[in-house]
């Protein structure tokens, strides 16, 4: 079954605008996979408005389940990775100052920079991901650098999933099929939500894991958030369907 791994990057928005320790960022990586998370996500951002690199060092002891860091391969970043050697590290090509990821890596165009890249985080024993847009020259590419795994950037089938989600979710399906045929591993994350989880999950079956952050912790302030990661789980767990 996919796999969920709660992005923790809200609680510490809401733990920096105030100061203090409140809430507490540990407790709830700790909290959420009591309550049945898979994996713990963060991404540090060099402004750290939210994930301090500190955050991530102290996380390192907390996380028994898969400790997924996602982050533009700057040589800060890379040079955390080589200290906390996580269970997955995701490639995301952000700029400095985006507000949240947008786009996923030109592949073709970086190929060189995003070999090394992998080759040394494996080296380590890393898993290596890179973000990606569901598009079958960036898969190939991918494939050819030598990632362990790719995660399909869903921005796109979040934003058109009511209009018509069956055309949303085509090129998902085209893309994962590819990366499958390929050999890769296919995670999925940005801007999925209790509306629009299950008919991805029922579609490609074959999902590795999913990262959600934004809209889990959102619904955990109306459900809770033991419920909440218990209701993204159940999308999950659907039978699989048909485009």
């Amino acid at each position: 079954m996919t796999k969920l791994s709660v992005n923790i990057n809200k609680i510490a928005t809401l733990r920096n605008a105030r100061g203090g320790n409140i809430p507490n960022l540990l407790q709830v990586a700790v909290d959420c996979q009591e309550f049945g998370a898979e994996g713990i996500t963060v991404h540090p951002r060099p402004d750290e408005r939210h994930i301090r690199y500190s955050d991530v060092y102290d996380l390192q002891a907390k996380v028994h389940t898969e400790f997924n860091i996602e982050g533009n391969p700057t040589p800060e970043f890379i040079s955390l990775i080589r200290k906390i050697r996580p269970t997955q590290v995701t490639l995301v090509p952000d700029a400095h100052d985006a507000i949240t990821s947008d786009a996923g890596w030109d592949t073709v165009t970086h190929q060189e920079f995003l070999t090394d890249i992998v080759n040394e985080f494996q080296a380590m024993g890393v898993r290596t991901s890179i973000f990606v847009d569901p598009v079958n020259d960036m898969i190939q590419m991918a494939s050819r650098i030598g990632t362990d795994r790719i995660e399909l950037y869903t921005g796109p089938y979040a934003e058109h999933y009511h209009d018509n989600r069956e055309k949303a979710i085509a090129p998902y399906v085209e893309a994962a099929t590819l990366a499958k045929k390929l050999g890769l591993g296919v995670n999925a994350g940005h801007d999925l939500n209790l509306d629009n989880l299950g008919y991805l999950s029922r579609n490609i079956p074959w999902l590795k894991e999913v990262s959600i952050g934004h809209s889990l912790i959102s619904d955990a302030l109306y459900l809770g958030l033991k419920e909440t990661i218990k209701a993204y789980k159940n999308c999950l767990k659907e039978p699989a369907g048909e485009v």
